[in-house]
């Protein structure tokens, strides 16, 4: 680590605060991208400042995509990067909005305070039908719709992603939910096998 670089620590890395807490993996597999880059812009400006920078922004509750980034409009105001393959990208927006003039809207800190999982496995429709009371089939719930809602007890933002279902929230709450997700698992696991 080069001097004068503070390194994070997210919840289920050693250390952390979940750190220990199972994640489960079998016919529901549940993944940590909380480490992952991710910028939100929330109040005034932050569509306009977005827009002006280039990016499409989908209407409210739908993902658009910018140059590698999924592009989440939670609200009007209310819009998050999530930059899975693309990082350098957003460093590149990230900066440009750090040295830009007002009206820009201001961080959401979605990079510190929601943690970012994924769920997956041959068994996913199940576990998500046990973990949120919506219909998330892929008839109700395309791949470009956003749900905030609850999912395993808890506020979320869910979505589909090419592996299957991420689910974004609190950040204090990782543990909770990796439980939560495991309570569902394993009798779906015990009975497949």
């Amino acid at each position: 680590m080069a001097a004068g670089i503070a390194t994070r620590i997210y919840p289920f890395m050693p250390g952390g605060a979940a750190d220990g807490t199972r994640l489960v993996s079998g016919a529901v597999v549940l993944s940590d991208l909380t480490d992952t880059p991710r910028f939100g812009l929330k109040g005034g400006g932050s569509a306009a400042w977005l827009a002006a920078q280039g990016i499409p922004l989908p209407p409210v509750n739908r993902i658009g995509e910018h140059r590698g980034m999924r592009v989440l409009r939670l609200g009007n105001e209310d819009i998050l990067l999530l930059a899975e393959d693309a990082g350098e990208t957003l460093a590149q927006i990230k900066t440009a909005w750090q040295v830009a003039a007002a009206p820009k809207g201001f961080s959401s800190w979605r990079e510190e305070g929601w943690a970012w999982m994924r769920l997956s496995g041959p068994r996913l429709a199940e576990a998500m039908s046990a973990l949120c009371a919506l219909d998330l089939r892929p008839r109700k719930f395309g791949a470009d719709d956003i749900a905030q809602t609850r999912v395993g007890h808890i506020e979320a933002v869910a979505f589909r992603s090419p592996a299957g279902f991420d689910i974004l929230f609190d950040i204090t709450a990782s543990a909770y939910f990796a439980r939560t997700v495991a309570a569902v698992a394993t009798p779906i696991d015990q009975h497949n096998a």
